[in-house]
């Protein structure tokens, strides 16, 4: 039997990539004192916000989780993309995976 190596696990895809890199612009634009919808005009676009309904726009929910991640990574989140993940627990039943089974 031939032992087959996926690519390394603690590589990050390029969405991932993409979702750090917007996170960190987007929590440049709050840190600088800018609105949430300013923040969307320039990640997204003012071709992708429209002028009725930014309370409810998706957009909208999707900058204010990005400005989230931006403000975890800076609180210490960056330090788990140094390392690789635990292979000790599930990551949907938080249970260790030597108990599974």
């Amino acid at each position: 039997m031939v032992a087959r190596w996926g690519p390394p696990y603690h590589r990050l895809s390029a969405q991932q990539r993409e979702r750090l890199a917007l996170a960190l612009r987007a929590l440049d634009g709050y840190t600088d004192g800018a609105s949430y919808r300013i923040i969307a005009e320039v990640l997204f676009g003012r071709h992708r916000i429209s002028e009725r309904g930014w309370k409810t726009h998706e957009v909208r929910a999707r900058t204010i989780r990005l400005v989230k991640a931006g403000r975890a990574l800076v609180r210490g989140g960056y330090r788990a993309l140094l390392r690789p993940p635990s292979r000790k627990y599930c990551k949907r039943q938080g249970d260790p995976v030597w108990r599974r089974g």
